[in-house]
């Protein structure tokens, strides 16, 4: 805990467990903003793809940085993302960005980019802001921290439903091993690797309906409040 007036809830994990689809509810709820820190990767990723810069091209990635915008512009139905004030939402989400996003993710200069971005954004404002490193290296001083897991097999089955609703060709197979294969890079990368933060609360999804997600986070957060207060 921290001596600042505003509210800040990390929610860390492996990817597809679900933290933006909670996060984005429990932001709702409890009228907080919420920064989805992966997206910002995701659209660092987008850039690099985009003007071709290679990854290990030290200088090349620098300057990349340097012309990289990225802002959330909420309108009445969702936040969109901007790169450079293009709304690429849809974009970030598919599998070919996925394909390579956790290899971007662990550039240092990147990260180090993003975690200012990242820090600035929470400031000053209640927010929720999920990710890999968000109780560990963004905000450790974070108010309320859980960590999310659940069954691989699940993981995979979600994420293999959310791209196909969206019209994309891919095999339940392949997304088995974007998954692996990205967990594998997240924990093991030097910079900012995912782990559980000391003091954050386990919430392991693999057989809860969003509705007891939210409902178990909202309890520890009306707990993390009333101790804030008192603190």
């Amino acid at each position: 805990m921290s001596g600042r007036h505003n509210f800040i809830i990390a929610i860390d994990g492996f990817s597809s467990c679900g933290k933006s689809t909670l996060a984005k509810a429990l932001a709702k709820k409890l009228k907080f903003a919420f920064i989805d820190s992966g997206a910002m990767y995701r659209a660092v990723t987008l850039y690099f793809i985009r003007h071709e810069i290679a990854l290990d091209d030290q200088e090349a990635i620098e300057n990349a940085l340097k012309d990289i915008h990225i802002d959330f512009i909420p309108n009445a139905i969702k936040t969109e993302i901007h790169l450079n004030d293009e709304d690429i939402s849809e974009e970030i989400r598919q599998m070919y960005i996925s394909d390579r996003v956790s290899d971007v993710s662990a550039i240092k200069a990147v990260r180090a980019a993003m975690v200012a971005q990242q820090q600035k954004l929470g400031s000053r404002r209640n927010i929720i802001m999920d990710g890999r490193d968000i109780g560990t290296t963004v905000f450790p001083d974070a108010d309320l921290k859980i960590f999310m897991t659940a069954d691989p097999k699940v993981r995979a089955a979600r994420r293999y439903l959310e791209l196909t609703e969206k019209g994309e060709d891919v095999t339940l197979e392949e997304v088995v091993e974007n998954l692996s294969t990205r967990d594998r890079i997240d924990s093991t990368r030097a910079e900012s690797p995912l782990r559980q933060a000391e003091d954050a609360i386990v919430l392991d999804n693999s057989n809860l309906t969003p509705e007891q997600q939210l409902h178990f986070v909202e309890e520890e957060y009306l707990k993390a409040k009333a101790a804030k207060a008192h603190s």
